[in-house]
């Protein structure tokens, strides 16, 4: 299954190799929740620093049957995202555990229920 996937880039110009790995990880999504119906990417480079890189923030949001959930690293909290690549990393597996969390949740209501 295809996803359709909208990125997004905030105060840095667009990159084939960021979009490229993009694209991979949604699939990779695909795994935990075959359901997806979009997903929205925004990549942003909130601060410019001198002295120190600057810190990426990454969101990502998945709209499945029922939901909408959002993976998102503030970069104040996780001094890696100086690495847009490690930033993106950083927010997909977030995406997954959100995916996870949610299956797991329904797979739970429907066993629950008579």
């Amino acid at each position: 299954m295809t996803t359709p996937v909208q990125i997004t880039y905030r105060n840095l110009s667009p990159s084939d190799a960021i979009s490229a790995l993009i694209h991979e990880r949604v699939e990779k999504l695909s795994k935990y929740c075959d359901r997806i119906t979009s997903c929205s990417v925004a990549v942003e480079a909130p601060h410019s620093r001198h002295t120190k890189g600057d810190h990426f923030r990454v969101r990502v949001d998945m709209t499945v049957p029922g939901a909408e959930l959002v993976a998102d690293r503030d970069p104040a909290e996780h001094a890696e995202n100086e690495d847009v690549y490690i930033a993106v990393r950083n927010a997909f597996r977030a995406a997954e555990r959100e995916l996870h969390d949610f299956t797991e949740k329904r797979r739970q209501r429907e066993r629950a229920a008579p």
